[in-house]
């Protein structure tokens, strides 16, 4: 039980400093941060596998380990395609795909 908590209290703290730390950059540095901070997703969602796998036994806490690795997987692809285009966005007339 105390597992429980305290894994649901993780994913709680992560949602909120998550939402706060995105709000608080600029809308200049935010494209150019995707990139680097897909690798931190990337990892997030390897915490989020390791917390799913530790709360199978409660259905409810590996539904939150679920819906944390699909939304980190969202995540880094959509990061990744943000930054594709970015730099596509660089590249000469006479050099696009």
């Amino acid at each position: 039980m105390n597992e429980s908590i305290l894994l649901l209290f993780t994913f709680t703290l992560a949602i909120f400093l998550g939402f706060e730390l995105i709000n608080k950059v600029p809308s200049q540095l935010h494209t150019p941060l995707m990139s680097g901070s897909n690798a931190i997703s990337g990892i997030s969602i390897v915490g989020a596998i390791i917390a799913a796998g530790m709360a199978s036994e409660d259905k409810f806490l590996a539904l939150i380990g679920f819906i944390a690795v699909v939304g980190g997987a969202v995540n880094v692809f959509g990061g990744y395609t943000v930054t594709h285009r970015m730099l596509r966005m660089f590249k000469g007339k006479e050099s696009k795909q």
